[in-house]
């Protein structure tokens, strides 16, 4: 639900505004794409349950902009890559020895997981953009809009949570 949303306001409000404000942008990409931030806090949460929670939300977005196209090779495509690449990263860093996912007895590196949402952003931007076989300006474009999204959600749940903890 939290994927849906995020695409609301991303699609609803902030693309209407990026386009106010940048007529001459050519992409149709999200500058601020708030739903990567959910990707990746949802990875870092759950791990690789965090696919099969991400799956129907991402699906359903995708149907409601590109409609019967979902079931097009390289928006199937697009959803794989969407959905297992920031699960994928967290368990390829645990590997090679840096657990970063949450445990009550540490806490977490919040830098290290924006530094998870910029490698898994390289990593689903150039997939996508294979996938879509879109031009570089896409890739940039996929790029800023992945890493200010993940920021932005991530300072607004920072200030979210601090209001409600000064409420109690």
């Amino acid at each position: 639900m939290a994927y849906v949303v995020a695409s609301f306001l991303t699609f609803e409000v902030l693309m209407p505004l990026q386009n106010m404000f940048f007529p001459e942008y050519p992409s149709r990409a999200s500058l601020l794409f708030l739903p990567h931030g959910v990707r990746v806090l949802s990875a870092w949460l759950l791990g690789w349950r965090a696919i099969f929670a991400l799956l129907p939300g991402v699906f359903l977005v995708f149907a409601v902009l590109g409609g019967a196209d979902v079931f097009l090779q390289s928006r199937l495509m697009a959803i794989v890559i969407a959905v297992t690449t920031a699960p994928a990263v967290f368990y390829v860093l645990k590997w090679v020895g840096w657990d970063l996912f949450p445990r009550p007895d540490r806490k977490p590196c919040w830098i290290c997981v924006m530094g998870v949402g910029v490698i898994t952003s390289i990593l689903v931007s150039g997939l996508t953009n294979l996938a879509f076989n879109s031009a570089t300006a896409e890739y940039i474009a996929y790029l800023i809009g992945d890493i200010s999204g993940l920021f932005f959600l991530m300072l607004g749940l920072y200030f979210a949570f601090r209001f409600t903890d000064s409420r109690r």
